[in-house]
């Protein structure tokens, strides 16, 4: 059966999606405190990010992401997911917007921490949580990569 032209759409843009790298800063004082250059978007792995503990006494953190696409998208979403022992704890929705084709954009978004009191330790955490993240171009669901994070 072929592909349909939304499938077809979605894998052009998915072959032509790169992360060229990412990082999380405490966003009061601006530090970095975990970066990658791995490409965390390829879907069909399950990728593992080591990330200091101090992470989760952020009151925010600025996550940044750098990214390339040879394809146009009229409206980049992301949809994230995050799983507690396969318990969904939390769902986030980002909006970048339009992505010129042929282009390397920086994508900077603030992540506001839960209450102190309602935080796991680290321990607990890690390895325990994955994050789901659905890359959209608008309602069109173009790839989904999954994240287990290890707390260090």
């Amino acid at each position: 059966m072929a592909a349909s032209p939304d499938e077809q759409r979605a894998k052009r843009i998915l072959q032509g999606f790169k992360l060229n790298w990412m990082n999380l800063r405490d966003a009061d004082s601006g530090k970095v405190l975990w970066q990658s250059s791995e490409d965390l978007s390829a879907p069909g792995l399950v990728h593992e990010a080591r990330v200091p503990k101090k992470i989760l006494k952020c009151k925010t953190v600025s996550r940044e992401i750098n990214f390339s696409s040879l394809e146009q998208l009229d409206n980049l979403k992301l949809e994230q997911r995050i799983h507690f022992k396969g318990k969904l704890m939390e769902e986030w929705n980002f909006d970048f917007g339009f992505v010129i084709p042929g282009s390397t954009n920086t994508w900077q978004s603030i992540i506001e921490a839960a209450p102190e009191a309602q935080m796991m330790p680290a321990s607990v955490l890690t390895g325990n949580v994955m994050i789901e993240t659905r890359f959209y171009d608008g309602s069109l669901l173009v790839g989904t990569s999954s994240l287990r994070v290890f707390y260090v």
